[in-house]
């Protein structure tokens, strides 16, 4: 690493030489001095930190340390030994994704601390001070006498400063498809969604919190505290003290081995972040979570295309179609064909060719098929699912190799998938026969799902033992040139940087619960929340699209959008795949669907506009190789007026214009379908005001002449 400049070293050194002292703080500030950490000793020699954003304290006096199995607590009684200051200043270049060049600028200051009295073990702190945020992480060295730790948890603190708004979902170790809560932090109770019958599976221990979790003070700061590099450890909540805005690391933890999380020394914890904006719309612009991960470790990865996709999905949430053939067990446990089958499968040789055609015709690089494989009549709601799905044998009416071909032969790409079940050990045991195979077929790219309780019994979607699956998953993937989309996973902490066929990710409550969920699906609230929270951890698998808003065949359930926001949602929720996941039918004559072809998946640049949680989010993305742009504008279930400044294009070009807008009468509830759709010229600097319906939208494109 370079340096700290003299300047600030010198100052820097004056404040370390004091060490010795009994209340010494040592302090590193982001390069711009807005971001500043502190760090000290309290009267017992116990670790803390403070956090200041523009001088004023954003995290108070905050403790730090663990719990062991075997040894005692390491919370207090420590001596510094010796500090380090260093600087980070490089540009890296996203193979994929919302920009094309992210800056990686910190400075850093590591704490070698060691115990007082014996054994005297060892511990390292290391802080990064950041532009946008700032992280610190433990580092557990060489141990005399111990090869191995066995973490019960983890005691890092984050004291807020008051009872700032927040936005949260529980604490849940098995899934994080959650509505989002407004609440001021004192207004927390994790604990009364226990129950929530639209999950299939949930464990919400205690009055806990999910990361990334967001807050707004009093003064209008926002803050959001999330985690980074999360690898062979376990995913991290947020306890909740209610009465002392005082959050506590929670890690999930295994009740089948009883612990949090075990290690060889030495090791490193994931990285605890903490985002810190003046703007709302500064968060979504933050890097910092892709930053804290180390760059690409697989290299080329240039057989993944970003792209957007049609799928044999939809039909089996709305009722249409099933993903299960009718096949029967016969005694000897395999898996047969009776001639009784339903005929409402969906995953057929035919079907799959109609939407290969369709993706063909508009210029669509994908297609999904689910259901293809064997095991759907067996799985869901059994508690041994250990050997029902065979990833490589296809049902008898879809004949994978014919596919295959023909989608080849169209110039579009099969995206497999996976579901486990949440039996991971059965996928394990068949990973490299299943990819093996997708790579002679010549497919790049898998959805992979994790429905149900985790076999064996007592480990949990979030814990370190599934971490260590997923990164697994993500790592013989790699070696057969295959990308992964994970539903049912673990949060995403920026791993796509060192792993980047790490595409996309679930971890959110998406478009299917707006066709299922009993409570009507989600709030027109929901994804102006999802924008300044979920997403600030990485690429959303949303699948957004719907043109049959009214879901006529669900008499309780439809979309709780205008057709204007379904548009708008392909630019406002990242992801470098993106699916329009309704019925190739009901896009065809729909002259709005000309969106769809045209946006772009792939980023040389993002702007966030402007932008309030929960309320309203405008983005603006300039797709990469074209120079073309596209706006993206969302509101919740409020009537809103926005304005756009379009001084970000390129000068002395007449950009010709296509606006997709809520029409008059448009409203979510009542008439979802109303959209206009112009065309104009717009040149850079020119400013236009639009008007949101309620749960309303605004998607522009902009293409290059």
């Amino acid at each position: 690493m370079n340096r700290l400049n003299r300047t600030v070293l010198s100052m820097l050194l004056i404040l370390l030489s004091a060490c010795t002292q009994k209340k010494t703080i040592i302090r590193v500030s982001s390069p711009d001095q807005a971001n500043c950490v502190e760090f000290g000793l309290s009267g017992d020699r116990a670790p803390y930190y403070r956090v200041r954003h523009n001088g004023q304290v954003v995290i108070d006096s905050s403790g730090m340390g663990f719990d062991f199995r075997g040894q005692p607590q390491l919370k207090s009684g420590l001596r510094i030994l010796r500090t380090e200051l260093n600087e980070m200043d490089e540009t890296w270049e996203m193979p994929w994704g919302e920009q094309r060049t992210v800056r990686n600028h910190y400075h850093e200051l590591v704490v070698r601390l060691e115990e007082v009295q014996a054994p005297n073990r060892r511990l390292e702190l290391i802080f990064r001070a950041y532009d946008d945020g700032i992280a610190f992480r433990y580092a557990f060295p060489a141990q005399k006498g111990a090869d191995s730790l066995i973490i019960m948890d983890e005691n890092t603190e984050f004291q807020l400063t008051g009872d700032h708004t927040v936005w949260w979902i529980p604490g849940d170790w098995d899934i994080y498809e959650h509505l989002y809560n407004t609440t001021k932090v004192s207004g927390i109770d994790a604990t009364v969604l226990r129950d929530d019958p639209n999950l299939a599976q949930t464990y919400i221990p205690g009055n806990a919190v999910d990361t990334p979790v967001t807050f707004r003070t009093a003064e209008g700061l926002h803050l959001s505290i999330h985690e980074a590099n999360l690898t062979d450890y376990a995913g991290m909540t947020l306890k909740v003290d209610t009465a002392s805005c005082l959050l506590t690391s929670g890690l999930v933890g295994s009740d089948r081995l009883g612990y949090r999380v075990k290690r060889a020394l030495p090791f490193k914890t994931p990285w605890r972040t903490l985002q810190i904006a003046d703007r709302a719309a500064d968060l979504i612009m933050s890097n910092l979570i892709v930053n804290l991960n180390e760059p690409n470790k697989i290299g080329d990865v240039s057989w993944f295309k970003p792209k957007k996709y049609v799928g044999i999905w939809w039909a089996m949430h709305i009722g249409t179609a099933s993903w299960d053939y009718g096949m029967t067990l016969d005694e000897a446990g395999k898996w047969v064909d009776t001639g009784n089958a339903h005929g409402r499968h969906g995953a057929t040789t035919e079907n799959a060719k109609r939407y290969i055609d369709f993706a063909a015709e508009n210029g669509i690089g994908g297609v999904l098929i689910e259901g293809w494989n064997t095991g759907w009549e067996r799985w869901f709601g059994i508690e041994d699912r250990e050997g029902v799905f065979d990833f490589v044998t296809p049902y008898p009416d879809y004949d994978i190799e014919a596919v295959a071909a023909y989608a080849k032969e169209k110039g579009v790409n099969i995206i497999m998938h996976h579901e486990t079940s949440a039996a991971p050990r059965t996928y394990e045991q068949q990973l490299d026969t299943a990819y093996q195979m997708m790579n002679r077929l010549g497919i790049h790219a898998v959805k992979t799902g994790y429905v149900g309780k985790i076999i064996p019994k007592g480990e949990y979607h979030h814990g370190q033992w599934m971490v260590n699956h997923y990164r697994k998953v993500l790592e013989t993937a790699a070696k057969y040139q295959i990308a992964v989309d994970v539903h049912e996973p673990v949060k995403d902490t920026g791993i796509r940087r060192t792993y980047p066929n790490a595409i996309s990710r679930e971890g959110l409550r998406g478009q299917e619960y707006n066709a299922w969920a009993s409570d009507g699906g989600n709030p027109p609230e929901h994804l102006p929340i999802v924008a300044f929270t979920r997403m600030l951890a990485g690429p959303i698998d949303f699948t957004p699209g719907v043109f049959d808003i009214t879901l006529p065949m669900k008499e309780k359930n439809q979309i709780n959008t205008t057709l204007a926001q379904q548009l708008a949602l392909y630019v406002v929720i990242y992801s470098p795949i993106q699916m329009a996941c309704d019925l190739p039918e009901n896009y065809e004559n729909r002259s709005a669907f000309q969106f769809i072809r045209d946006v772009g998946v792939d980023w040389e640049r993002t702007l966030v506009l402007n932008g309030e949680v929960g309320d309203f989010v405008t983005i603006a993305r300039e797709e990469r190789n074209t120079g073309s742009w596209f706006v993206g504008s969302i509101t919740d279930e409020n009537e809103r007026e926005i304005t756009i400044d379009f001084g970000f294009l390129e000068p002395d070009i007449a950009y010709p214009a296509r606006i997709y807008r809520d029409g008059e009468e448009a409203h979510y509830r009542n008439r979802p379908l109303d959209i206009r759709i112009e065309q104009t010229d717009i040149h850079r600097g020119d400013t236009r005001t639009f008007r949101l319906a309620p749960g309303g939208g605004l998607a522009i494109s902009l293409m290059v002449p």
